[in-house]
């Protein structure tokens, strides 16, 4: 397939996340047309402002920007007008609903969202949390945790636990592993959302046979023997099944898919536990 590049450039007074993920979510809607980033953060000076300035005039292209200083912003629409670049302000439309509903304007704070508040905090101890019991490790605090994942190996545990961990929700993981009997806490605690994750067979062989591969591991192994895999599978779905555990099957689904699809659990759990 053919593909066409284009010039990216985000500018912003703060840390850029805001620009990557917007404008990263714009450009996976087009699967011929991938971005060249130029990603400028914490442009809070006029020497560092003239230096995008000179970077964009370098390699024209689409601008998209978060500045809370007017006097930049009317600076960098200039310029880019004048150059015959779109330019576009990510956070102005979202700004001036605020402020029709509201009744009053912002006040400009670059990086405002990044202070160290309680919830910054609150992320800090769930990623500290979610580190130390990743798979199956430092047991007998479960009843903390905020959600458990289980699932056999290469079921994105890991990976997800991290991306919940990151939005403040301490996330324990825990692996289903033959003849390996789950810790007893799991039948007594009450507070945390137990989340069971599968695949297909044939994706989990697939994954454990790239793993192998990159240990340089002998491949002659149950651990990627499609039967043992899809008994694995079996076994895991009727111990969710039995247990009463939601089961959410990840074989086409993203982290983020994944991980929404839990934040949804984890509200209708926790309102439940506050019913009871």
């Amino acid at each position: 397939m053919h593909r066409n590049y284009f010039h990216l450039h985000l500018v912003s007074d703060a840390t850029g996340e805001t620009l990557i993920a917007v404008s990263r979510a714009a450009a996976a809607q087009y699967e011929t047309v991938s971005a060249i980033e130029h990603v400028y953060p914490l442009v809070r000076s006029e020497a560092q402002l003239a230096r995008v300035l000179a970077e964009i005039e370098a390699s024209p292209g689409v601008v998209l920007y978060t500045l809370v200083e007017p006097e930049w912003s009317q600076r960098l629409e200039t310029f880019c007008r004048e150059l015959g670049c779109p330019c576009l302000s990510v956070l102005n439309p979202v700004l001036a609903l605020f402020q029709s509903y509201l009744g009053q304007a912002s006040a400009p704070r670059p990086g405002a969202q990044h202070v160290l508040n309680a919830e910054y905090f609150r992320r800090i101890d769930a990623m500290n949390y979610t580190l130390l019991h990743d798979d199956g490790q430092l047991g007998g605090d479960l009843e903390s945790a905020d959600v458990i994942l289980v699932g056999i190996s290469r079921t994105s545990k890991t990976p997800t636990s991290i991306y919940l961990a990151n939005r403040g929700i301490k996330t324990a993981n825990i692996p289903l592993v033959p003849q390996v009997p789950l810790p007893a806490e799991l039948d007594h605690i009450r507070k945390p959302l137990i989340v069971g994750l599968v695949a297909s067979p044939d994706r989990i062989v697939q994954i454990r046979q790239n793993r192998l591969l990159s240990l340089k591991a002998d491949d002659e192994t149950p651990y990627v023997d499609p039967a043992s895999v899809a008994d694995e599978v079996a076994q895991s779905r009727r111990l969710c099944a039995r247990k009463g555990w939601p089961v959410i099957d990840v074989t086409r689904r993203s982290i983020e898919e994944t991980a929404a699809s839990i934040l949804d659990l984890l509200r209708d759990h926790r309102m439940k536990f506050i019913a009871t």
